[in-house]
């Protein structure tokens, strides 16, 4: 193992090789529950964090929420990605499991964007600018949207446009399944 830590956080059943599987239950490398803190990593010692259909199952109480992304940012180096993968809030993965608790969105998660946060101010945005209220910052630096069925057909036969995908996804459920997010991490070096 490197310098640096590799984290599958809340990893069920899905280790991962090359990194260190976590989880409060079943059988994982390393027991942790995420709604704990602190977490028991060091400051900065992190390079890659995985959160695979889990950050939707923790975070009820939004004190909880924010000291979950608190401690994301407190463990990872600068320049660390975390990847988040979450079903879509509309879809019936989603709404259909009782232990999804908080949605996550790219919306929400620019929350915890200085850089927006600081655009937001300047336009006189009434977004809540987490980013800076907690001192912590999450650069978006991708998102794809996995498009369920018939939909990812019908798109990828070109029988569908951008334009007419975004619509769908605005007016229908279960058009996207699943949203996947990688964050970079900002810090003063």
């Amino acid at each position: 193992m490197g310098k640096y830590l590799k984290l599958n956080l809340g990893c069920g059943q899905n280790h991962i090789a090359g990194f260190i599987n976590v989880d409060k239950y079943g059988n994982p490398e390393m027991f942790c529950d995420l709604e704990n803190f602190p977490w028991p990593w060091e400051d900065n010692g992190a390079e890659e964090i995985l959160l695979i259909h889990v950050l939707e199952h923790l975070g009820e109480k939004t004190d909880v929420y924010i000291n979950i992304m608190k401690e994301l940012y407190r463990i990872c180096r600068h320049n660390a990605v975390v990847r988040i993968t979450v079903p879509h809030p509309r879809h019936d993965d989603f709404i259909n499991d009782p232990t999804h608790v908080r949605i996550i969105t790219p919306e929400g998660l620019k929350l915890f964007s200085k850089k927006e946060n600081i655009e937001w101010a300047k336009n006189s945005y009434a977004n809540s600018p987490l980013g800076l209220y907690h001192n912590i910052d999450f650069d978006i630096i991708e998102m794809i949207y996995d498009l369920d069925e018939p939909w990812h057909s019908k798109y990828r036969n070109k029988e569908l446009t951008d334009t007419e995908i975004i619509q769908a996804v605005r007016q229908f459920n279960n058009v996207v399944k699943q949203i996947r997010l990688t964050l970079r991490v900002i810090k003063v070096i």
